[in-house]
């Protein structure tokens, strides 16, 4: 499960990252995302527009909003077995745009978990593969929502947690973005571990264990 991330570069960085794609505002840094919240997200529409959507999917043909709180994320596994994801993994896919994500390392003896920050050695921006959809509320008004894929973890990840978000390579971003309806088979490729050896991983405060606490603080590691 992926249920908290960060998205801190500025405009100019994310230019960079994600040349061929328009970001047509500057960006206020987050340090804490958390569910229902606002993300950036690049979907597989012509404009090649960066936008923001509600995380959480809430299905076109769902009658009650409060379902897109269960679908933060979309286990790659079956996904064209899901009806909540089956039709945005043919039809909209999304680039979720982030700087590093957090997962809770339970330890040995004890109930606490350890919150990490996990993020490219690079240290630069990328993009998690996502699901978006629209829907209708009953006065006429449109929300977009986005899910964000996670998969089996790779090394580095396996000693943190069980699951993992799906972070694509720069040379997949086009065609994820195929604007074109896809066969499932078709997508499976990407849908992978991502490099252990391209990440890092680090403690830090608990303090971002609430989703209240938006600040520089959250990604600064305990051990220094």
């Amino acid at each position: 499960m992926c249920g908290r991330f960060s998205l801190v570069a500025d405009l100019s960085e994310m230019q960079a990252a994600f040349p061929g794609f328009d970001f047509p505002f500057q960006m206020n840094p987050r340090f804490n995302i958390a569910p229902s919240q606002p993300i950036l997200a690049i979907p597989n529409t012509p404009e090649r527009t960066a936008t923001f959507f509600k995380w959480g999917l809430i299905p076109t043909w769902a009658k009650d909003p409060s379902i897109g709180m269960k679908m933060i994320n979309a286990r790659s596994e079956g996904l064209s077995e899901k009806p909540s994801f089956r039709g945005p993994l043919k039809y909209k896919r999304c680039l979720v745009l982030a700087s590093g994500f957090y997962e809770w390392k339970a330890e040995q003896n004890s109930k606490q978990k350890t919150p990490y920050y996990i993020q490219l050695a690079s240290g630069e921006p990328f993009a998690i593969a996502g699901l978006w959809d629209e829907w209708m509320s009953s006065d006429g008004s449109e929300i977009r929502t986005c899910t964000l894929i996670t998969t089996q973890p790779n090394s580095m990840m396996a000693a943190l947690h069980n699951r993992m978000p799906v972070i694509l390579p720069t040379e997949s971003y086009e065609a994820w973005l195929d604007p074109t309806p896809q066969q499932p088979a078709a997508l499976e490729k990407f849908l992978i571990p991502y490099d252990s050896a391209k990440m890092t991983a680090y403690p830090v405060s608990t303090l971002v264990n609430s989703p209240q606490f938006d600040s520089p603080q959250c990604i600064v590691s305990v051990l220094e």
